[in-house]
């Protein structure tokens, strides 16, 4: 299951979209990301034809199992790179960034091996 970085940043904006608000559309995201609506619109149309999204006559964007693992993945490792950084002293914001650049590049081995030391 490959994906690209951009494509992962969706993904996880739309899990993290999805537990603030009662529906996710384009707008939101484009909103979140402060991204023109039309570069979403292409996006969820790839994420769509990858089956990581549906998206409803309304236009609701719900995260399909396989977008939803995605998701589920990146925002784990955003979230424990981050607060990792953190703690070592790192301020909130570098870390955040750093934390986003990290997370589509570190091995699953990589992440397993930190998320244990940590933990």
């Amino acid at each position: 299951m490959h994906t690209n970085e951009s494509a992962e940043n969706y993904l996880e904006t739309i899990l993290i979209l999805s537990q603030k608000l009662p529906v996710v559309r384009s707008v939101d995201i484009a909103t979140e990301l402060d991204f023109k609506k039309s570069s979403v619109s292409v996006a969820m149309k790839k994420l769509r034809e990858n089956d990581h999204i549906v998206v409803s006559p309304e236009g609701y964007i719900t995260l399909t199992p396989s977008g939803k693992e995605i998701a589920d993945r990146i925002y784990e490792r955003h979230t424990l790179l981050s607060s990792w950084l953190e703690r070592l002293g790192v301020d909130s914001e570098i870390a955040a960034e750093d934390a986003c650049r990290i997370e589509h590049v570190i091995s699953s081995e990589s992440f397993e091996a930190i998320k244990k030391h940590i933990k």
